[in-house]
């Protein structure tokens, strides 16, 4: 009996976290139609399980929109996430610095899986890049950050990831393969990997990821300015070297630590 109960109990805690993360920063406020539809759950379930996270203040339904959003406790327990990320404090006043001089915007992502996140972002002063969230998912395939860090998989976890994408859509997996292979040679004999405008066409990044994980999870630093800018046109003579010199600085202080 009290291996049926925790079975009954991991299941309840699994669909909880399913709700949860229909939330994105593009979807903040979605009914419980649009939940039942994300979640396939029964409507029962459903709002038993909404009326849970409600309480708990990890979601609050509007009666102005008659919709549910995030609950600022969700805000609450992502705080101790950030905190143990010594390397963000450590990266933060170089990053700032970078930011500044190229007026543009320098982004620190950590990746677990098939999962990279915005862990930190640092506007320069007159900046006009967009400013996306911290915790919001960047794409793997339409960006730097994505390829630089399906670069640091082994071959048969990429392979893995592109198989799976074979099967869903062959013509975008045969893409991302092409892509790939740029971004391993230009990480081979730049030391950095570019957008080429796959993502955001006014918008030219580089990314370059760490050298080696930190307890599991990898991280990516990379630089966004404006296509037309001058520092969108000096990768090699300035802009590249100057994000390897951040991410080779950060690696050496996280050395003199616990790296």
């Amino acid at each position: 009996m009290v291996s049926e109960n925790k079975s009954q109990l991991v299941s309840a805690l699994a669909r909880g976290i399913s709700i949860l993360r229909c939330f994105t920063p593009m979807s903040r406020e979605l009914s419980g139609r649009e939940l039942m539809e994300l979640t396939g759950l029964p409507k029962p379930t459903l709002f038993r399980l909404l009326e849970t996270l409600c309480e708990l203040g990890l979601l609050r339904y509007s009666e102005r929109i008659s919709k549910y959003q995030p609950g600022i406790a969700l805000l609450n327990m992502g705080a101790p996430v950030l905190a143990r990320m010594t390397i963000r404090q450590l990266a933060r006043p170089m990053m700032e610095d970078l930011a500044n001089h190229i007026v543009g915007q320098i982004q620190l992502s950590v990746g677990d899986g098939p999962n990279l996140l915005y862990a930190e972002l640092v506007q320069g002063r007159q900046s006009q890049v967009f400013r996306p969230e911290i915790g919001m998912r960047i794409s793997l395939s339409r960006t730097a950050s994505g390829r630089a860090y399906l670069s640091s998989w082994a071959e048969h976890e990429r392979e893995d990831y592109l198989e799976r994408l074979r099967k869903r859509d062959g013509e975008r997996a045969q893409w991302l393969e092409s892509r790939l292979a740029e971004t391993v040679n230009d990480l081979q004999e730049h030391g950095f990997c570019r957008s080429h405008g796959d993502l955001h066409r006014e918008i030219v990044s580089i990314a370059v990821p760490m050298r080696k994980p930190i307890d599991g999870e990898s991280w990516v630093f990379a630089a966004s300015v404006p296509v037309f800018s001058e520092q969108g046109r000096s990768f090699e003579t300035d802009l590249g070297p100057r994000l390897i010199t951040v991410v080779r600085s950060v690696e050496a202080a996280l050395g003199n630590i616990s790296y």
